[in-house]
Parts: C-alpha cells; sequence; structure tokens
C-alpha cells in the first residue's frame, strides 16, 4: 500500500474514531443534567479542571514537559484546532508531538491570562467530557474559544486523550474588553 493511501486510510479510521467519541459522550450527556458551576465538584471533577489548566498554562508558558505530562500518550489521541484563518489536526501522540515540536523550540512565553466558563464535566468509568469556553487575554485580541476535552483515567491518572478548538467568532469582530 503506498504511503499516502496509508495516511488517508489512517486519518479516516482517526476521523471515524473521533466522530464515535462524540456520539458517545453525546449520549451520555443527554441522559444525565449538565451540572452547574455553583453545585461544587467532585473530586474527579477538580483533577480534570486542574489538568485542563496545568495543560492551558503548560502550553502558554512553553513549558513541553509539563504539557506533554497532561496527555495520555496513545495512538488514539486527537487534537484539532480551527478558527477563520485555519484549520489543523493531529492524530496520535506521536502526529500531536510532532505537530508542535517546532511551537516549542520557537515561541517565547506568554503572559496572557485565561479565563473559562465551565459548561460541563461529565465523567464515565475511566472516561470524562469536559466542555469550555476558554478567554484569552493578551496583546492579540483573539475571539472566545469552545473546547471539548475527552479524557482518560491512565494508571490511576487523568490523561488529555482529544482536543477540540474552535474559534466562536470571527477574528477582529467587535466586543467588549473582558
Amino acid at each position: 500500500m503506498p504511503l499516502r493511501s496509508a495516511q488517508a486510510k489512517t486519518v479516516k479510521i482517526m476521523k471515524a474514531l473521533f466522530n464515535l467519541i462524540l456520539q458517545g459522550t453525546a449520549t451520555a450527556l443527554a441522559q444525565a443534567p449538565l451540572k452547574s458551576k455553583s453545585t461544587g465538584t467532585s473530586g474527579d471533577e477538580t483533577a480534570i479542571r486542574q489538568l485542563i489548566e496545568r495543560e492551558t498554562k503548560a502550553f502558554f508558558e512553553i513549558d513541553y514537559n509539563t504539557w506533554a505530562s497532561c496527555w495520555g500518550h496513545v495512538p488514539y489521541a486527537f487534537w484539532a484546532f480551527a478558527d477563520t484563518t485555519d484549520v489543523n489536526y493531529f492524530s496520535g501522540w506521536d502526529e500531536i508531538q510532532k505537530g508542535f515540536a517546532g511551537y516549542f523550540k520557537t515561541s517565547k512565553p506568554s503572559t496572557a491570562k485565561i479565563d473559562r466558563d465551565w459548561l460541563s464535566i461529565k465523567i464515565f468509568g475511566n472516561g470524562a467530557y469536559a466542555r469550555f469556553i476558554q478567554h484569552v487575554h493578551d496583546d492579540t485580541l483573539r475571539p472566545p474559544q469552545e473546547e471539548v476535552r475527552v479524557l482518560e483515567k491512565i494508571n490511576g491518572q487523568w490523561k488529555i486523550i482529544c482536543v477540540s478548538v474552535i474559534a466562536i467568532e470571527k477574528d477582529k469582530e467587535n466586543r467588549p474588553v473582558r
């Protein structure tokens, strides 16, 4: 099988897997009410929030080791980003790691302030779904992003296995400064 054909088949399989994860998560969420921010959190919910915050902080601070430690180094890991300027995705931990190698070598740490509006966290066995709106306060005027994380408990620790990020406004739209 030519390499291009094998890559195309892998991408097709990963997209199908991602869709199955999202469908399963949607089904689980439809069967349980969302928890509000004011109801408190379980130990796992707290650990999940802290992991997501640690991963994002490490990303902005260009701390590769901490960032990588937040991820499940599994072949079914997936990262996707879409906004008005670009769409990118990486399938599998090896591709995610390769895809971000340049970023971690050439970028400068950011002092951006990050706020999140947590929309839901749903835990189902050794899996979890977290959804939030992320606001990055820096000099780039980037729009808010709606983000989804799918997590898996691996060796007793929550790890990120799927990230989906989409800008929820067009770049440079007039919006209030937070």
